[in-house]
């Protein structure tokens, strides 16, 4: 029974699995809206009914293809800040190193990317599923900034009197041992990096920047810089 049993499961890993890359195709060829679970089983050669018994419905794949998104970068940042810290570079240079890695993977990436961070697809709502995935790039960062406290090698950045409250809600919720002064200041950076990629990705640089990668890098400094990380440079 138990042969039986582990020959069933991995059947159902790699009907999973072909199920998934068919509807990457079509992500790159439609567009997230125009997912249709159909058309990825008339692709494979099932019946929608035999689809159905891995994913009941649009929204329960469109949610397996986020999650598996959202860990694809967090690992890619992950390992990043970990071979950093390994070669013991300073928390500056891991931070660069982190964006220049998730960047990295949205390049390659380009339509997964677009369906984490891009347009909202109409109709969907996005489960509580994907909120710890979601967070892995971000407590990448925090990890980063909370190291260089801890250390003594953080410089506070200034905080507006009206974004206190709202500093110290954020650091209480999600960045424990980070001061307020540099969870705000987190918040903006990672906003900005995002920002720096999908103006990449979704083409507002043609015809402006040439030298992509190079203001990449530069920016994420800066935005070292702007948490309250010292000797911010290239990775």
């Amino acid at each position: 029974m138990s042969t039986i049993r582990g020959a069933r499961e991995r059947a159902r890993i790699e009907v999973t699995a072909a199920i998934k890359d068919e509807a990457r195709k079509q992500l790159a060829e439609e567009g997230a809206p125009k997912l249709s679970l159909r058309a990825v089983a008339r692709e494979l050669g099932m019946v929608s009914s035999a689809l159905y018994r891995y994913f009941p419905s649009r929204d329960d794949l469109l949610t397996a293809l986020i999650v598996d998104a959202f860990d694809a970068i967090g690992a890619a940042a992950e390992q990043a800040a970990a071979e950093r810290a390994a070669g013991e570079a300073g928390p500056a240079e891991r931070w660069v190193a982190v964006s220049c890695a998730v960047r990295e993977w949205a390049l390659a990436h380009p339509h997964e990317y677009a369906l984490i961070y891009g347009s909202p697809v109409p109709g969907y709502i996005a489960p509580m599923d994907t909120v710890g995935p979601a967070a892995r790039v971000g407590l990448v960062l925090i990890d980063i900034v909370r190291g260089a406290f801890r250390a003594g090698d953080l410089t506070l950045p200034p905080l507006a009197d009206e974004l206190r409250a709202d500093a110290e809600r954020m650091a209480a919720d999600f960045a424990e041992g980070v001061p307020p002064e540099s969870v705000a200041a987190l918040v903006a950076a990672w906003a900005q990096l995002f920002g720096l990629i999908s103006f990449e990705l979704f083409g507002q640089y043609n015809r402006v920047v040439e030298a992509r990668e190079a203001l990449f890098r530069q920016t994420a400094g800066e935005l070292a810089r702007s948490v309250g990380l010292r000797d911010a440079g290239t990775a």
